[in-house]
């Protein structure tokens, strides 16, 4: 592969000691770890540069150790790994975190390094490593490389994508950076922005501020396991769902995404289909077991990372739920709107949806015709019903669709459809409407979450806000996107299911 990344920022030395507790040490109540193996490995920035040569990447790392025994230690892991290290010197110590562990478990953490010193000036050489990257990503830990006068120079210069992984007690983005990507937390220390409104409107509102301030392209905030939420110059995020649930240790997590997200661009792949890729990965990563599986001592002494991750099972992300059924809708004027609830029959969905927001919980709701139920339908629903804790479906009624779509359509008439939804396990329920546009349902059920299939390929620019966009911010909803699956179409279906007939007959 031709492409090059530069990784530029902060690199500690990572340590996991991990052993058994059989008893307590007996002057003090405290448990006595028995060492049974160590795997020393680059951490901040040196851990970010290691997944990107794992992607195949040539990877040349701008950093800062000092010119002790950790320093040595990094030295060798990255050399084993096959990157190349160009090292602004630094006083003091190299920072390490050592953590104890007992199966799996994070007893303690013990850092070493103390306060970080100024780093010296880059050499020549990672000022030409700059000069020449296809991709940079900045990993900032808060230990000064980020601040440096002439790695930020140089990166003001550079003509190829940057990302910025930011760091709170770190600098600002340097102008012009093309995606950052912060977790929830360090938006909202980033921003001073206290959480208010849903969490997909606190993560909106901050990506969009720091977006403005940092004079960045994009932002995504990354969410855990619930995915990410894309932010750029257009009004509506795209929210981007983590493949499948996946609980276990994220150290790393956040730097693979950043490394993903650097290499896609670097190959030409857009802001949007960056963050899809770097959400799996991570995602599948966690699965996996984080950093303690997916690191295998490697050749020497040092450490490499598994040419795959195990890819997670179960049964996705939708279950089957038990309905909640009751004659009363959510509040407001619910004259002429049909309830449907899971399983099939005349229920009220605004019993539901009354009984969730009366446990504190974010009511999710998307709408469409539906017709001709398809992978792409699928996909989309299993992402809205992420993103909250019910979903409710508005259906176009037939006559509806029939205004939409031509006296031809729909294919399958409202009863069945709305049957095959309420038959999904992530549809809670289904809201069948007659008028052209879901405005009046959406002003009954008032969701927190108003969820469109869409298609996001341009990932940036100034795109229309979506029609139902500024009745749901009336009450302090969020409207986000969710990405389509490619080549997915009930209008290709059909044109493909009557050519096929046509030649049958012919």
């Amino acid at each position: 592969m031709t492409h090059r990344l530069v990784v530029v920022g902060d690199t500690l030395l990572d340590r996991d000691v991990d052993g058994m507790v059989t008893r307590l040490c007996p002057d003090v109540p405290v448990p006595v770890l028995e060492e049974a193996t160590t795997l020393d490995r680059p951490g901040g920035a040196g851990l970010a540069a290691l997944f990107a040569a794992r992607q195949g990447f040539d990877v040349a790392l701008v950093t800062a150790f000092a010119d002790d025994d950790g320093g040595a230690r990094l030295r060798e892991l990255l050399a084993d790994a096959g990157i190349e290290v160009h090292v602004l010197p630094l006083p003091g110590a190299t920072a390490e975190k050592i953590r104890l562990r007992a199966r799996g478990q994070v007893l303690l953490r013990l850092d070493r390094g103390g306060a970080a010193g100024r780093p010296g000036e880059p050499p020549p050489a990672a000022r030409a490593a700059l000069a020449g990257a296809a991709a940079i990503l900045v990993s900032d830990y808060g230990r000064g490389v980020a601040a440096a006068p002439a790695v930020r120079a140089a990166l003001a210069r550079t003509a190829a994508p940057v990302v910025w992984d930011p760091h709170p007690r770190g600098p600002r983005a340097a102008p012009g950076v093309r995606l950052l990507t912060p977790n929830e937390t360090e938006v909202r220390q980033l921003t001073g922005d206290d959480p208010d409104g849903s969490r997909l409107a606190t993560a909106s509102r901050g990506a969009q501020e720091l977006r403005r301030r940092w004079r960045a392209g994009a932002v995504a905030v990354t969410m855990g396991g619930d995915g990410a939420l894309l932010c750029h110059s257009g009004p509506t995020p795209l929210v981007v769902p983590a493949p499948a649930n996946a609980d276990g240790d994220t150290c790393g997590a956040g730097d693979l995404f950043a490394a993903t997200a650097t290499g896609a661009l670097a190959q030409g792949a857009l802001v949007s289909e960056a963050v899809q890729e770097a959400v799996r990965e991570a995602s599948e990563y966690v699965a996996a077991g984080g950093v303690g599986a997916v690191l295998v001592p490697g050749p020497g002494s040092g450490a490499a990372v598994k040419a795959a991750y195990r890819r997670p099972t179960g049964t996705g992300v939708c279950g089957d739920r038990p309905a909640t059924a009751a004659p009363d809708g959510p509040g407001g004027d619910g004259a002429g709107v049909r309830h449907h609830g899971a399983d099939g029959d005349s229920v009220a969905a605004g019993a539901l949806v009354a009984d969730v927001r009366a446990r504190g919980g974010t009511v999710v709701a998307t709408g469409g015709c539906f017709d001709l139920l398809h992978a792409g339908h699928v996909a989309t629903l299993q992402a809205a019903r992420r993103l909250g804790d019910c979903l409710v479906v508005c259906l176009n009624s037939d006559a509806s669709v029939a205004g939409l779509k031509g006296p031809d359509r729909p294919v399958v008439p409202q009863g069945d459809r709305s049957r095959l939804l309420a038959a999904l396990g992530c549809v809670d329920a289904v809201v069948i409407f007659d008028e052209a546009t879901p405005h009046a349902v959406l002003s009954w059920l008032r969701p927190d979450v108003w969820v469109k299939g869409g298609d996001y390929a341009g990932g940036g620019g100034d795109e229309p806000d979506l029609p139902e966009a500024a009745l749901v911010r009336r009450w302090g909803g969020q409207t986000v996107v969710v990405p389509y699956l490619d080549g997915r179409s009930t209008t290709r279906m059909i044109a493909a299911a009557r050519a096929g007939a046509g030649e049958a007959a012919g």
